[in-house]
């Protein structure tokens, strides 16, 4: 063992006991939504709605199945549980202004692990707007899991569904995709390399960019603001958690329709384009069934075309069609074939 790991601190949970650890952990969250009444410390949170639709989602994040902590900074993946789910809410065209955080966690993890993922959460919850007002803390035979709960406020006219896209309808994506799978095959490798030889340094300097869309994603509330901004409401919306093509299938069934895609379409970034092609992966199978990029598919009716077309960061991608045709790609090369969703499986 270092010297350095010799001088850090290490408070076993047990010496505080379940509440006074959760109230050692949250003592930094103030309320700062007008829709929270109690936060943590009673028996339930008080939420005000006053008039809006509560808008609800949750996530789980299991070790060693999600995150991999060899190369995962607790302080990130406390920033990224919240984001996930910020970004659920952010695809109803609704403002997430809740959390709840639940940890289950062995007895591997000190006070000062667990201060360290705090961090990342109240970073997240500073930087959008939220507040932390409930959860749970428990012990874990083996592992980390982390569960997140996001509640936000939605106006009955304005949610975007998975079920709304019609005949018609333009396919929008936002930002760029493919470069969070990317970014974790370049963790990955450099994991393997370093377990085969412990004495090389890892080589991430010039991936910074697809390293950040893996440990540390953002939602997109840029373009819920520009939504409203620009007087739009999508017809349907889904965050692309799980690769495009998964999503677009998702909305196409809930929706009972079709859709044409536009391989020229489908933003892809340098960098993941270069990773890709040094991997010997074609990039746009990065982008379909990559996931973990957590931007915004959407559709729009096309009257809104001039709404649309000028807005930063958001790609026209395609057109929803009759369900009879099926949901096709249109490569580069111009051939049309079907769409298959690869993304990732959970089980």
């Amino acid at each position: 063992m270092s010297d350095h790991q010799d001088q850090t601190k290490r408070t076993d949970v047990n010496e505080l006991g379940e509440f006074g650890l959760i109230d050692h952990l949250t003592r930094d969250f103030p309320l700062t939504q007008p829709s929270s009444l109690t936060g943590v410390g009673d028996d339930a949170a008080v939420i005000d709605n006053n008039g809006y639709l509560t808008v609800v989602s949750t996530d789980m994040l299991v070790e060693g199945i999600h995150f991999d902590l060899m190369y995962f900074p607790l302080k990130h993946l406390g920033y990224k549980s919240v984001v996930v789910n910020l970004s659920d809410i952010f695809a109803m065209n609704a403002w997430p202004r809740q959390i709840t955080v639940s940890i289950a966690l062995s007895n591997r993890f000190s006070v000062e692990a667990l201060e360290e993922i705090y961090d990342g959460i109240r970073t997240a919850c500073s930087h959008y707007g939220v507040d932390l007002v409930g959860g749970d803390t428990t012990s874990s035979p083996r592992g980390l899991i982390l569960s997140v709960t996001a509640i936000g406020q939605g106006e009955a006219g304005k949610l975007a569904y998975r079920n709304g896209a019609r005949v018609g309808d333009l396919i929008c994506i936002t930002g760029n995709l493919g470069a969070a799978y990317l970014g974790l095959q370049i963790l990955e490798r450099e994991k393997q390399l370093y377990l085969s030889n412990p004495g090389i340094q890892p080589e991430l300097e010039e991936q910074q960019y697809l390293i950040g869309r893996q440990l540390k994603p953002e939602a997109r509330m840029d373009m819920i603001e520009l939504f409203v901004k620009n007087g739009l409401v999508p017809t349907s919306m889904i965050d692309i958690s799980d690769g495009l093509a998964s999503e677009l299938f998702h909305l196409c069934k809930q929706s009972g329709v079709g859709a044409f895609l536009e391989e020229s379409g489908v933003p892809i970034h340098p960098d993941a384009e270069m990773a890709a092609i040094n991997f010997k992966l074609d990039p746009i199978t990065c982008a379909l069934s990559g996931g973990e990029d957590y931007e915004l598919l959407f559709t729009i009716d096309p009257k809104d075309l001039d709404k649309v077309k000028y807005l930063p960061d958001i790609y026209i991608a395609g057109e929803i069609v009759k369900a009879s045709d099926g949901v096709k790609l249109h490569t580069k090369g111009g051939n049309i074939h079907d769409l298959k969703a690869q993304g990732w499986r959970h089980f």
